[in-house]
């Protein structure tokens, strides 16, 4: 099926006479690299920040120039993601949220949507110098061309990108469900809002509510119209994400809430019935860096009174802790890859998935940062404010951490956004909402 946005030139295409037919279908349907691939949401099209894409490096400076272009898109720390030549990002200006959709070529908005909304939830609590604006990734849903996104202020919206953004449906999740502010876990009480990327799974968008009548409820796609809540009540975590995990042939879902681990099934019957449950609280409930999934095996990790990072495999019976080790991210969530566990925070770490024991640790970071692993077997990082860097995987230097290329200070400030590579471009962006666009395709 084309996506939404290609419909209008496919019909074209049919009115072009006999000869050029084939030509133009074969034009359409090719992607425009032939390792490319799309970004619908969340921590890429894999959901696990590994792509079938390479770093194209060739040695030198990488990226090799400087970016084909740059635009301002509002504050926030939402990501990006690319359909196609289309790329969708969300951020705050003047009062408003703004929905974008942008040409990946050229920089240039192909349409706006926005929608009143305050700079912070309404519920909102702490470290508000360091973040503003909308933090939750959109997600694409490529059946029907609908972009889902979700403001601080628990604004659930659902837009039509075939029809220049229009709105399709929306709800408010705080007017809707009364939710409550986030209790005080640890030293002190913290709540940014909504956070957490919708996740898209059948015919249902699966949001984290936080509310005590369910910490997870699911919506349909088309409508809005909730179709089932969690058994788990607990309140919202601050976590960018949702992650699917697959428990002994049942599809089920893994997120970090403000008190633990949990695990729900999503299939027809039993959806948002609990699995099981790990107790995880990590003060302010800056549990933040999203649960990390291969098999029935899932990484957490968080700073604080935490500082650890463990794998816990799930069974329909229950949870079992396989490690812990004293190694921990603050921000970014953990990337597994060939038989091993990457982050980056304040340094690149890399642990063996099987036992959790340090393989090696390396290179220069703050706290804030993001990093993939291409199909070559690279770590490209993105962090501190704007050092885009690119690194061997043990795969390629088992023994130390090292580094082939690395651009400095490419931003003003934080880099919360996380990287994106698609399509032989790389999409950077910073929390004030400027973002930058390198190709490193020759």
């Amino acid at each position: 099926m084309l996506p939404a946005h290609e419909k209008d030139l496919s019909l074209e295409i049919s009115m072009l006479k006999p000869p050029w037919i084939l030509i133009a279908c074969l034009l359409l349907a090719t992607p425009a690299t032939s390792d490319a691939e799309d970004w619908p949401h969340w921590r890429g099209l894999h959901r696990n920040a590994t792509i079938k894409e390479p770093s194209h490096f060739k040695g030198g400076n990488w990226p090799p120039a400087a970016p084909i272009w740059s635009i301002q898109a509002g504050a926030g720390g939402s990501g990006v993601i690319v359909i196609g030549n289309r790329l969708y990002t969300m951020g705050w200006k003047d009062g408003q949220d703004q929905v974008l959709c942008i040409d990946t070529a050229t920089g240039k908005t192909i349409w706006k949507q926005s929608y009143p909304c305050p700079a912070y939830g309404r519920e909102s609590e702490g470290d508000k110098g360091i973040y503003s604006g909308p933090s939750s990734c959109p997600s694409y849903d490529s059946q029907t061309g609908y972009l889902y996104t979700l403001s601080t202020d628990g604004d659930l919206r659902c837009w039509d990108t075939a029809e220049q953004g229009r709105k399709v449906w929306s709800l408010n999740l705080y007017d809707t469900y009364q939710v409550p502010k986030r209790p005080k876990v640890g030293r002190r009480s913290s709540d940014y809002g909504y956070t957490t990327a919708p996740l898209l799974q059948g015919e249902t968008v699966i949001v984290e509510v936080g509310d005590n009548e369910g910490n997870l409820m699911g919506f349909s796609k088309k409508t809005g119209r909730q179709l089932w809540v969690s058994e788990s009540t607990d309140p919202a975590g601050h976590t960018g994400g949702i992650a699917p995990i697959v428990v002994e042939g049942i599809p089920c879902v893994a997120v970090l809430t403000i008190r633990n681990l949990l695990v729900a099934r999503i299939d027809r019957g039993h959806e948002g019935k609990t699995v099981a449950e790990f107790p995880w609280v990590t003060d302010f409930a800056n549990n933040i860096a999203t649960p990390a999934v291969l098999k029935n095996s899932i990484i957490i990790t968080s700073e604080y009174n935490q500082y650890a990072t463990t794998r816990i495999d799930v069974t329909l019976s229950g949870m079992k802790q396989v490690w812990k080790q004293p190694y921990a991210s603050g921000v970014c969530p953990p990337v597994i890859y060939n038989g091993h566990v990457y982050w980056c925070w304040r340094g690149v770490y890399c642990l063996n998935f099987e036992t959790g024991k340090p393989v090696w640790r390396g290179g220069v970071f703050g706290d804030t940062a993001s990093c993939i692993v291409t199909s070559d077997g690279r770590l490209v990082i993105w962090g501190r404010r704007g050092d885009l860097v690119l690194a061997e995987t043990a795969d390629r230097s088992p023994k130390k951490y090292t580094e082939l290329a690395r651009q400095k200070d490419l931003m003003e400030n934080d880099a919360w956004p996380h990287i994106v590579l698609s399509g032989g471009r790389l999409y950077c962006k910073d929390r004030d909402g400027n973002m930058k666009c390198f190709t490193v395709k020759p």
